[in-house]
């Protein structure tokens, strides 16, 4: 990916990673991701907003290099996570008499996760304005959506809102600008399900100031420049919203088959009653897929197998995740089949401290199901529709 003038002298500098499997060694990426970078040439001062992660420094560089920038003033730091930082003490060597721009929070990570020499930061505070000649850079503290380090930094003259993490896609891209597709919908639902649904009130708060403020565009730190702001403001407008869509979740693990004898009997009776449910397999599913159906899912049925008195691992591990993601999932419940017993429904409730849901009875039964599981299950449903309707 090579420069690209985005207006009137803020240019791309980022680059795509198709090659990236996986994002913060947790969730698997579909299609790679994108490091975005952009570059403020003013008649005055030149400034770099965001930089770019330690594997793509060689090639970041050599663009750098061959679009001849050879001064920098400023570099804005929007958020400390390396993606975004990573190359940040070879640019400081490089340009000697650049000048770090952050808030305070972030200045603390870099100076301890980087080793950036305090006398190279600035530190701003919210509304401050920074001038680089014939453009002003305003910056607005947003922490919250995504670190408490977060900001986002206006580039006023031109209207364009580079909003670091926050409506980001992990999406690769020939062209710069968004084409509003159902596949770029996907990319930022999986994202926004990954690292934003932690922060959903916070998102709420930032999707209506940045409203308000009504840039022409967007410029993410990951995924493409919406032309069309509206198209990922709404989005997140509907993610972020406080009622749940009239679906069912239901994760499961099934070491013998009994747990998906029961997972499917329950879903076909949602199915027939309108309520739309899902049905992912903890063990060999995607992850990222599950955490899309956590954005909407209104309730969530965990069908879980027992290993030495336990829940299996991976509906430990699936708990875990869906706790730290926190929903606005209204109820949960749990079906499960043991061997010998143990403590399933006490262990799994404790892992999802969490969530603020309603818990439906949970059934368990030893070994296969049987006429009475069957009859509870028809129950369980029949208390599912009631709650949904």
């Amino acid at each position: 990916m090579k420069f690209r003038e985005i207006k009137n002298n803020v240019f791309y500098c980022g680059l795509n990673d198709k090659e990236r499997k996986i994002f913060d060694e947790l969730i698997p990426l579909e299609q790679g991701t994108s490091y975005n970078s952009y570059l403020v040439n003013g008649s005055e001062k030149v400034a770099i907003i965001d930089t770019m992660y330690p594997p793509k420094a060689d090639e970041y560089f050599k663009n750098l290099d061959e679009n001849k920038v050879t001064k920098v003033d400023y570099i804005i730091l929007n958020h400390g996570e390396q993606d975004h930082t990573g190359v940040l003490p070879e640019l400081i060597k490089r340009h000697p008499d650049a000048v770090v721009v952050t808030n305070q929070f972030c200045k603390n990570n870099i100076m301890e996760m980087l080793f950036i020499p305090e006398d190279r930061i600035k530190v701003v505070r919210n509304d401050e304005k920074l001038s680089l000649g014939d453009k002003t850079l305003k910056f607005i503290i947003a922490p919250g959506v995504h670190w408490p380090d977060t900001m986002f930094t206006h580039i006023v003259e031109d209207n364009l809102l580079c909003t670091c993490d926050f409506l980001g896609a992990h999406y690769t891209f020939d062209d710069i600008f968004a084409d509003d597709s159902e596949n770029l919908a996907h990319c930022a639902k999986r994202y926004y399900a990954e690292i934003m649904m932690p922060f959903r009130k916070m998102c709420q708060k930032y999707v209506k100031q940045i409203k308000e403020l009504k840039p022409e565009m967007i410029l993410p730190s990951h995924g493409p420049i919406y032309k069309n702001p509206e198209f990922i403001l709404n989005l997140y407008e509907d993610w972020s919203a406080d009622n749940a869509k009239n679906l069912v979740l239901l994760p499961y693990v099934s070491m013998y088959g009994s747990v998906a004898e029961m997972v499917n009997y329950l879903s076909d009776k949602l199915n027939d009653a309108g309520i739309q449910t899902i049905k992912h397999d903890i063990v060999s599913d995607d992850l990222g897929d599950l955490a899309v159906a956590l954005v909407d899912a209104k309730t969530i049925v965990f069908g879980v197998s027992m290993v030495l008195c336990s829940p299996h691992p991976a509906a430990a591990n699936a708990a875990y995740l869906v706790n730290i993601l926190n929903p606005k999932t209204e109820y949960i419940s749990i079906i499960g089949s043991y061997g010998w017993g143990g403590d399933l429904v006490g262990k799994l409730t404790c892992i999802m401290s969490n969530l603020k849901a309603e818990l439906i009875e949970p059934i368990l039964v030893k070994g296969r199901a049987k006429t009475d599981t069957f009859q509870k299950l028809d129950e369980m449903a029949k208390a599912i529709i009631e709650k949904h309707s």
